[in-house]
């Protein structure tokens, strides 16, 4: 994707990605949709996003990985050692399979706790 061109919806955004990635960029988004059908899909920093009071998770295509965004809960960290990650990001590599449990369990932990925070307001 074009950094100079705002994708208008995640269809474009999957569109415009490099072929290898689309197959698990559709992969990530039907996970993420599955798991919280509520939250609202749109684009934000340029890539898909998910919004649920307030951000879920991101995604990003790359030349050899997929990428969720969004800070990840502590008590993941095991299951995150397999893969590369860096600040609120983890890399899976396009020749692997996605790691479903692990995707659904990072977008639970934000639905939670962005419905915590939502009733504590």
């Amino acid at each position: 994707m074009s950094k100079s061109k705002i994708p208008k919806d995640v269809d474009e955004y999957i569109a415009a990605a490099p072929e290898a990635t689309r197959a698990k960029l559709t992969q990530l988004r039907k996970i993420i949709k599955t798991t919280a059908p509520q939250a609202e899909e749109i684009i934000s920093y340029h890539m898909p996003y998910y919004k649920d009071h307030g951000h879920l998770v991101g995604l990003a295509a790359y030349k050899d990985h997929v990428s969720p965004f969004g800070a990840f809960p502590n008590q993941l960290e095991p299951e995150l050692k397999p893969y590369k990650t860096g600040k609120g990001s983890v890399q899976f590599p396009l020749d692997k399979p996605l790691p479903k449990t692990l995707i659904e369990k990072i977008v639970k932990a934000h639905v939670q706790m962005n419905e915590t925070k939502a009733s504590v307001r």
